[in-house]
């Protein structure tokens, strides 16, 4: 029963990522003008939904090597989704963030961390020598603005962070930890950091920077 639940559940991410790239316009641009940039072996790709969006990795890191291959509203079948032309570049180092939207979308846990372990095996084995840098989720904050797809799913973001720490440890991928230095006393988003709730200003991705600047060198 189990196993028939987990097919069930992976069917309808597969479906809701296949929805996302018809319905949304955004992402369908995005999507297919990826298709067509190339990936090299000296890149380093940032894979994620909006937060990764919203950044100019390449300018904040001083690196013309790093390509943002991040979209708005993002799932993470969605990743699974477009990941063949990253694996096809066999890029040097691959950044991953994912699994918010997918809360949104009333996911457990559970199956995002499981979601995120079958794009990492993808990855492994298209494109073994990529190093891969599994980032946490970041905390946000409905007391700024109301996320009404996301009220009452704090949780849930903890609870993700714990499985995919393990998930990492498990397929041997290096752990950034980003949460706690975006993360309030009670487990917010930091208010002045962002201006939704959500997404982050332009200090929160300074933070972000200085985190990941060590692996990126």
């Amino acid at each position: 029963m189990r196993r028939l639940l987990l097919m069930a559940a992976v069917a309808l991410l597969g479906l809701t990522a296949m929805a996302q790239a018809n319905q949304d316009p955004y992402y369908a641009r995005r999507a297919t003008l990826f298709d067509e940039l190339p990936i090299g072996k000296k890149d380093i790709v940032m894979l994620g939904n909006s937060l990764t969006d919203g950044c100019e990795f390449n300018e904040l890191l001083n690196n013309k090597h790093i390509k943002n291959r991040g979209i708005v509203g993002d799932i993470v079948q969605g990743m699974i989704d477009r990941i063949g032309p990253i694996i096809k570049g066999q890029p040097k180092k691959l950044f991953i963030m994912c699994g918010v939207n997918d809360i949104s979308h009333d996911v457990s846990a559970d199956s995002i961390a499981r979601a995120t372990e079958r794009l990492i095996c993808m990855v492994k084995q298209g494109s073994p020598r990529t190093k891969i840098y599994l980032q946490s989720l970041l905390p946000f904050n409905n007391d700024v603005r109301e996320w009404k797809l996301l009220k009452g799913r704090d949780h849930v973001v903890v609870e993700a962070n714990v499985l995919l720490e393990q998930v990492a440890r498990r397929q041997g991928v290096t752990w950034i930890n980003l949460y706690p230095l975006f993360a309030d006393e009670q487990g917010r988003l930091r208010a002045e950091l962002t201006n939704d709730g959500l997404h982050l200003m332009g200090p929160g991705y300074l933070i972000w920077r200085d985190m990941i600047k060590p692996y990126i060198k």
